[in-house]
């Protein structure tokens, strides 16, 4: 059993990730904020003793470093750079300074660092331009990670959108989903015209999966499928599966300034390094979500 530690491991991506991992022989541990209960540690990352003291239980052969502020419309900017910048900070001098050298530890950021580009399919070595302070912050998450790499084995993950069963209903997806699995006459949506990649949350399971048991390191690489998907289009898709029409109004307040029109990911890097991983049509994703 290959011994793996997620922080947040309560979070959305986290509990799909435990049982992803645990399907292909990990022992998982995790840290969340407030709950403690069996190889899971009530930690605050911001608070480097915290992450030291559960680093020594569990001395980790493979870290995902997922805890963060993950929700770009939070309007307290303050949490974006305390955890996203301080607690990646702490983590990894918690790991340096106790010299456990993991086999490999895997930074999640986010592909909202490369912000607008005049770029259809967004690769990484693109200049990143953040438009917002999360964005600015995962930049910054990016930039500790990058001054240790010569001193652990670490890769940068770029993660593009992606949904799935148990996704918190303040995100995109699943607040659709549930306006249809309760049978809402009408939605309130922002730009419909917005085009994003929404990949399956198993897709990017098998991702970090293949990249902690690579030899590669002191990389950033995309975890993207390149496959665009328009709001409208996802409505299209709904209304397929639940059979019926809903009514649409566009809500000035949910039209972000500085929008980003299109955000899809090169795979090339991503699909060389680890081979190429398949997911479901989204429609699948859809159902699975509305059928729960």
């Amino acid at each position: 059993m290959k011994k793996g530690l997620i922080t947040g491991i309560d979070g959305f991506t986290g509990k799909h990730l435990q049982s992803y991992l645990e399907k292909n022989s990990f022992e998982v541990y995790g840290t969340s904020l407030e709950k403690e209960e069996k190889n899971i540690f009530q930690c605050d990352i911001t608070q480097k003793e915290d992450i030291k003291r559960v680093l020594k239980e569990i001395k980790p052969e493979y870290i995902i470093h997922l805890a963060a502020i993950s929700f770009a419309a939070e309007s307290n900017i303050t949490p974006y750079y305390n955890v996203n910048v301080i607690g990646t900070t702490n983590l990894l001098e918690a790991i340096n300074e106790l010299n456990i050298q993991p086999k490999k530890t895997i930074i999640a950021s986010s592909a909202t660092v490369y912000g607008s580009q005049e770029k259809n399919i967004l690769f990484e070595e693109l200049c990143p331009n953040p438009l917002n302070h999360y964005g600015i912050s995962k930049l910054a998450k990016e930039q500790v990670a990058k001054s240790f790499f010569e001193k652990l084995n670490i890769i940068i993950t770029r993660p593009f959108n992606y949904t799935g069963l148990y996704q918190e209903e303040h995100f995109l997806i699943p607040k659709i989903v549930k306006h249809f699995k309760e049978k809402k006459k009408v939605i309130e949506l922002g730009n419909l015209e917005v085009e994003r990649e929404f990949n399956d949350v198993e897709f990017v399971c098998e991702a970090y999966k293949r990249l902690l048991l690579s030899d590669i390191s002191g990389e950033i690489i995309n975890i993207a499928s390149g496959r665009g998907i328009k709001l409208l289009d996802v409505i299209k898709i709904m209304e397929e599966i639940a059979q019926y029409k809903i009514e649409i109004k566009i809500n000035p307040k949910f039209v972000r300034k500085n929008e980003i029109s299109s955000l899809t990911g090169s795979n090339k890097k991503l699909f060389e390094l680890v081979g190429k991983i398949p997911q479901k049509e989204f429609k699948e994703t859809l159902k699975s979500m509305y059928e729960a």
